[in-house]
């Protein structure tokens, strides 16, 4: 899957909301969800993953590779290789494991 995403110098523009961000700054973009300007962000982007709505394989799909490429950036160490591993964690449940059951 190619990557839509590119980072963003957030300190050199300094957008007051997300508003201002080019949708290339979102690991969603056509929805212009979840940003991933840092790795904060990029870690916070992984924790919600499995609870974004809305949205098809094929753009969870592209969503995963973008918060690679932003992981990478910005040196967040992914234990995850696909977005499937996400979810799998106490901190919030699969929704789509318990469709399968």
């Amino acid at each position: 899957m190619q990557t839509t995403w590119k980072a963003h110098d957030t300190e050199s523009s300094a957008p007051d909301n997300r508003a201002e961000l080019p949708d290339s700054a979102y690991a969603f973009p056509k929805q212009r969800k979840e940003p991933i300007t840092d790795a904060s962000h990029v870690r916070n982007a992984l924790a919600r993953f499995d609870q974004t709505r809305g949205v098809s394989d094929a753009e969870r799909d592209e969503a995963f590779a973008n918060i690679k490429a932003a992981a990478k950036h910005f040196n967040v160490e992914l234990k995850e290789t696909t977005w499937h591993d996400l979810g799998s964690k106490p901190h919030t449940p699969n929704e789509a494991a318990k469709k399968s059951c």
